[in-house]
């Protein structure tokens, strides 16, 4: 199964710019998944308890898999950066999240695609309007561009390395 996915990465515990490359890096280097394109990287402030700003980014990519593999992969890749799971949107080395898997509507126990928070948050509309602006939202049925008209996208800034 060959599937266009747009995956989201982000990080505000050690060097992030590093890490989310790295990530890319490892990403790059599995069977069954190419590197299409990335997003530049966004400064944001965190959701959640009290916590440094994240940096934040988006990838697309080819893959060669069912989703569920892809998630095993991701979170493989997650802890191969350090990723600990210690409370609900606390700090952390790396988080990769599949937001979109071609135009499929996804929901199990352990996966559900598109990503449930994508079209409320800014730190992941902007990076993904800047790769993927046309892609179109299976749930809603509104490209990435006019999903993120309606959000707030003042505190998303871009990084300038």
């Amino acid at each position: 199964m060959s599937a266009n996915t747009a995956i989201a990465l982000g990080g505000n515990i050690g060097d992030s710019h590093t890490i989310i490359s790295g990530a890319i890096d490892a990403l790059a280097q599995t069977p069954g998944i190419e590197v299409l394109s990335k997003s530049s990287l966004y400064r944001t402030k965190a959701v959640g308890p009290p916590q440094p700003d994240y940096l934040n980014g988006c990838a697309l990519l080819q893959v060669e898999m069912i989703p569920e593999l892809l998630l095993e992969i991701l979170l493989k890749i997650e802890n191969n950066f350090g990723r600990t799971r210690n409370e609900r949107w606390g700090a952390r080395t790396l988080d990769l999240d599949i937001l979109l898997y071609s135009n499929r509507i996804i929901e199990t126990s352990k996966l559900q695609i598109p990503h449930p928070r994508m079209r409320e948050r800014a730190f992941v509309l902007v990076p993904l309007a800047e790769i993927a602006p046309d892609w179109i939202d299976p749930v809603s049925g509104l490209a990435i561009k006019e999903l993120i008209k309606d959000v707030n996208c003042c505190d998303v800034r871009k990084e300038g390395k």
